[in-house]
């Protein structure tokens, strides 16, 4: 496993790290969920990521059943909420958002949960329009300075959002945000490559970014259509194969992704660890999270720093950021 730093902190987080958006709960169980986070740790991971909003709560209650059962040492790894969405099915105002309640009763909450002492990383899932930014800003310090959190940051706010909660923050001497978590990918790159490029040269932001394979499209699965038990055949998730696979934008990206699995074709490579290793040739990428749904994907997606080798051809590396 590599280790990078978190931005300019001293973190040092592993370059694979293991999320839980669709599958804790819907897909996996606490049990499942246990023989993952064993993979993971033995593999060298530190980092796990789950948010308040993932299958309301259940998918935090999952996790932290199975690192309990594990009884791993708490300063071996790193754990995450995010707060925004709320934890109920119709949230009341109170209880979403990113007011200084909902942020502080939303960390207290996902401790419970997850069943530990302190977060590692809390961020903001979103952008609230109805709070000022300075509330959240103030609201997260506030945490920091009472031990509940250690690190704080944004999840695809704008680059002028960040700046605003930056700067108000050091010019108020209040802790700023450390990392944003971005979507990044070889179909979804222009917010973090191009909107994101004055906040890395500036601020230093870490960054823990999700979906490498763009909710499996790079995989290559969807060419032919939605497989049973793939994400998009999720109730609930209906807008997701919209997105990909339904509409005119979708069909423009199941171009790409055809053109990409035919790169990874000619080269004799596993497209998904090949997708999942290109992130990590960017700089600014602290670590790439993973999601799995059973031990096998769990287990080949692990191995996609095997890949890091390959991008010294240079004709694979510009065909891939030429899709």
């Amino acid at each position: 496993m590599q280790y990078r730093n978190l931005g300019k902190s001293g973190l040092k987080v592993s370059a694979l790290s293991f999320g839980s958006w669709v599958t804790f709960h819907k897909q996996v169980d606490s049990k499942l969920a246990e023989r993952m986070f064993g993979m993971c740790l033995d593999a060298g991971v530190n980092f796990f990521d789950n948010a308040e909003g993932y299958e309301r709560g259940m998918s935090e209650i999952v996790m932290g059943e199975a690192l309990k059962s594990l009884d791993r040492p708490r300063d071996s790894y790193c754990v995450s909420s995010k707060v925004f969405f709320g934890a109920h099915e119709n949230p009341l105002p109170t209880q979403m958002g990113l007011s200084r309640k909902h942020v502080t009763e939303a960390c207290n909450q996902a401790l419970k949960r997850l069943q530990v002492d302190y977060l590692d990383l809390y961020f903001c899932h979103r952008a609230d329009p109805d709070t000022p930014i300075e509330e959240t800003v103030w609201a997260m310090h506030n945490l920091i300075t009472q031990g509940k959190i250690l690190y704080w940051g944004t999840s695809e706010w704008t680059a002028e959002e960040i700046n605003y909660a930056y700067e108000f923050a050091i010019g108020n001497n209040l802790t700023p945000p450390t990392m944003e978590q971005p979507q990044y990918n070889l179909l979804d790159r222009e917010r973090f490559e191009v909107e994101y490029k004055t906040i890395f040269e500036k601020y230093k932001m870490g960054t823990t970014t999700w979906s490498p394979l763009a909710s499996g499209a790079l995989t290559g699965k969807y060419l032919e259509g939605v497989p049973e038990g793939s994400r998009a055949s999720l109730k609930g998730y209906e807008w997701l194969r919209r997105h990909m696979i339904e509409s005119d934008r979708g069909q423009e990206r199941m171009q790409k992704v055809s053109k990409y699995i035919g790169i990874a074709k000619d080269h004799d490579l596993d497209p998904v660890k090949l997708a999942i290793a290109w992130c990590l040739l960017n700089k600014n990428v602290s670590t790439v999270i993973l999601g799995a749904s059973n031990i096998k994907q769990l287990e080949d997606n692990l191995k996609s720093l095997d890949c890091l080798k390959e991008f010294e051809n240079r004709e694979l590396v510009k065909s891939l950021n030429n899709l």
